[in-house]
């Protein structure tokens, strides 16, 4: 496939809201008040974009909320979705049937691609070639509050359509995964603390880390309000403080005591005092939190944040490299003929 012809083509025939095209985020900006933005969880992304054969960074489709329906206006594209999404295309007969979970399929021009509704939570579907929209500084992503990135700034919309990578005639290659992700450890969010702890008393610290936090209906990638016993600050001053940098994952806490948890649409700079910040490893498990869900905290150290991020990197590139070739509809499985041929192993006669 020529990485250079984005000759591809799919167009938004239903739905959008919740859905915006993104990558890995504009970094090396925030000093110039510019938002990271990205995915919301840049490990389930990858998995989208190594199911198609694109690398790590390729911007795709991130979407939570109300269903969307795409169409193939050139194609054959592949496509592949992540994040435990259900999702409905033709087959060769041309009959609706169910995307196979971590496997890539191909779909051919005029093909029409159903994304079921998600009620919280995220999910990511990857096309061949990345999605291709124009990139601003650096990046694709689109950052909803100041309109920048992604298709004019805006969630999609019917009528909508970008770019990607049509496929050559010879190139129909799928890859499916050997197992669903297991990358993401379990148990409470990991944070660090800090850096205004000083602001809180020690019993508001306690209760950080002993409370289970309901996560509110007040979520969008910007961040999410937790709700549960107060956080008190050591007076009523401490509240507030002069505005400075914060990132995603730092827990800030207005004076009402309950936490915001920012993410990566959150602001460059904030003048509510941060009591926390999510580790690096955990911050994409808050991508799948929905309304009435409750999270618990645990406290680690640095070294414990470097660590847990190196075994997620060990993790997740073993699945990558356990993908193996899938099946086209219809074509030939060249793996069950390798393994059935018992003379000599040979199946193809050119050099």
């Amino acid at each position: 496939m020529n990485p250079h012809a984005h000759d591809g083509r799919l167009e938004v025939v239903r739905g959008g809201a919740g859905c915006t095209v993104q990558d890995a985020g504009r970094v090396g900006h925030r000093h110039e008040g510019v938002a990271l933005a990205g995915w919301l969880d840049g490990w389930m992304a990858g998995a989208a974009n190594a199911l198609v054969g694109n690398p790590p960074q390729a911007a795709c489709l991130e979407w939570r909320g109300p269903a969307l329906r795409l169409r193939v206006v050139q194609g054959p594209v592949r496509v592949a979705v992540a994040g435990g999404a259900a999702a409905w295309a033709p087959d060769a007969q041309a009959q609706v049937q169910p995307l196979p979970p971590w496997q890539s399929v191909l779909l051919e021009t005029g093909a029409v691609l159903d994304l079921a509704a998600l009620s919280g939570g995220c999910a990511w579907m990857a096309v061949s070639g990345g999605v291709q929209v124009a990139p601003v500084l650096g990046s694709r992503s689109t950052h909803l509050r100041t309109r920048m990135g992604g298709l004019d700034g805006r969630m999609l919309q019917p009528g909508d359509a970008f770019g990607c990578s049509a496929l050559a005639p010879q190139d129909r290659r799928l890859w499916c995964a050997a197992a669903a992700p297991d990358w993401l450890e379990a148990g409470p969010i990991r944070v660090l603390p800090g850096p205004q702890q000083d602001h809180f008393s020690a019993e508001a610290w306690a209760r950080l880390l002993a409370s289970a936090w309901q996560v509110t209906p007040a979520l969008d990638r910007m961040g999410l309000r937790l709700a549960g016993p107060a956080l008190a600050h050591v007076d009523a001053a401490a509240a507030d403080i002069v505005s400075d940098g914060v990132v995603p994952g730092a827990i800030q806490v207005p004076a009402d005591g309950q936490p915001i948890v920012l993410l990566a649409d959150a602001q460059t700079v904030g003048g509510y005092p941060k009591i926390a910040t999510v580790i690096r490893a955990d911050l994409p498990r808050l991508a799948q939190a929905r309304p009435g869900e409750r999270l618990t905290f645990a406290a680690v150290d640095g070294a414990g944040a470097r660590a847990a991020l190196a075994r997620l990197r060990v993790r997740w590139q073993a699945w990558c490299a356990a993908l193996r070739p899938a099946r086209p509809p219809g074509g030939i499985d060249e793996q069950a003929l390798y393994r059935d041929n018992l003379i000599s192993g040979m199946l193809r006669a050119e050099p």
